[in-house]
């Protein structure tokens, strides 16, 4: 972790943006001005606010301004944006904002943290938290601590309410900062070779089914998208999801996502409920942007009924991955045993792709293996495609599953897997 500078004293704590940007709301309540839909408008008012407190600030009965432009955009900041946090979230370097503490502002670049020299009160963060749900229809309460909500940039909001976490509310926003939108954008930054992304892109357009898996900030949400941009256009996709997070262009695509209880404590729409759905939806593809619980039992009965689908999962290699994926069906009951999940798990998903973070914060694929649907001793056996050596990305002796749809799709997977005489380096 960085630290960028001392902690100062943030604008947002000016009391002369306090006091106008209170003018600039009643102007924007006089004049009937939605701030969200209309914020060029806001800009307007703004700078007419700000160049008539700069004028009377000539007559010696204001302080001068030293920077209008700034004063400005701090205004248009906290009645349309979100205050401290919107340089932030305007700078394409920055994946993730966070709060520890109103006096502990981090972001996250190129992987690595920073403490920013932003310092909050109290007051400010409930009033961003307020402002960041009012357009998401999620609420966050005594009764309901946590919540996970979809900003209007598309960023993803969490936050634990103070009193389960300690002294102050915690704030996680995460940016999606898209780099790659296909499977070519991924060999160009580095994260695979050629050669593992001709085959991933062809194993998605044959209707392979893959797992994608890693840590946390590895770049699974991307590798998802960037694969489920290689699904034919005449394929109809059904994706579920926590909060929207999946972007990638596609004819015919229908996403859901998740729906919190409501005060009186119904309404809920968990997950697994949207993986039903989506069966009844005609789909040919299903993909699921987490799988976190009970959830995957649904998922692997789709999977097991023939229906291609994506998802992505928490863990720390490709092995790990396919373990977790037999322990979350059982949470859905006490008649789901390992007897049953186990050899189901062997026998629908077809690729793992893990993804890790190195050590300078650079997202890499660090192993595709292929799972030929055998079980012994309740293990599942795995070939290994592509593995990371040496800090490169080579190709293995395994070979995938279901040779038949490639052939089928005229595609020679024994050429496109053919060993390289000098393996290709991860750039």
């Amino acid at each position: 972790m960085t630290t960028s500078s001392l902690p100062v004293r943030h604008a947002a704590g000016d009391p002369v943006a306090v006091i106008l940007a209170e003018q600039v709301r009643e102007r924007i309540r006089d004049e009937g001005v939605d701030p969200q839909s209309q914020a060029p408008r806001v800009r307007s008012i703004a700078e007419s606010v700000t160049r008539a407190y700069d004028q009377r600030s000539l007559t010696g009965a204001v302080d001068p301004v030293d920077d209008v432009g700034g004063l400005v955009d701090e205004l248009v900041a906290r009645v349309c944006g979100f205050g401290a946090l919107q340089q932030y979230l305007a700078d394409p370097s920055v994946e993730e904002v966070w709060i520890n503490d109103p006096s502990r502002v981090f972001v996250a670049r190129h992987g690595r943290h920073e403490l920013t020299p932003t310092i909050l009160t109290s007051e400010e963060v409930r009033e961003l938290i307020e402002r960041m749900l009012k357009t998401s229809g999620r609420r966050l309460d005594l009764s309901q601590p946590f919540v996970d909500a979809l900003l209007p940039g598309g960023h993803r909001l969490h936050v634990v309410l103070d009193g389960v976490a300690r002294g102050f509310a915690a704030v996680n926003i995460r940016k999606f900062v898209a780099r790659a939108h296909s499977i070519g954008d991924l060999v160009s930054l580095g994260s695979l070779t050629p050669q593992a992304a001709a085959f991933l892109e062809a194993a998605v357009a044959v209707g392979l089914n893959v797992v994608v898996s890693g840590g946390t900030q590895a770049g699974k949400t991307t590798m998802l998208n960037c694969l489920a941009s290689a699904i034919p256009g005449t394929d109809r996709v059904i994706s579920a999801e926590e909060v929207f997070e999946l972007k990638f262009a596609h004819p015919d695509w229908v996403a859901m996502q998740t729906r919190q209880a409501g005060l009186e404590g119904t309404g809920e729409i968990r997950l697994r409920e949207l993986v039903k759905q989506a069966l009844r939806m005609r789909p040919s593809r299903i993909v699921i942007g987490e799988v976190r619980a009970e959830e995957c039992l649904d998922l692997l009965l789709a999977l097991n009924a023939g229906l291609p689908g994506m998802a992505t999962l928490h863990a720390n290699s490709a092995r790990e991955a396919l373990v977790k994926m037999c322990t979350l069906p059982l949470l859905a009951g006490e008649n789901i045993g390992s007897r049953f999940v186990v050899p189901t798990v062997a026998s629908s998903v077809d690729l793992v792709v893990h993804l890790a973070l190195d050590h300078t914060g650079r997202r890499l694929v660090e192993e595709i293996v292929s799972v030929p649907g055998r079980v012994e001793s309740d293990i599942i056996e795995t070939e290994s495609l592509f593995t990371s050596h040496d800090g490169r990305l080579v190709r293995s002796s395994g070979m995938p599953t279901r040779l038949e749809r490639f052939a089928r799709h005229g595609v020679d997977v024994h050429q496109l897997l053919a060993h390289t005489s000098t393996p290709e380096a991860v750039a």
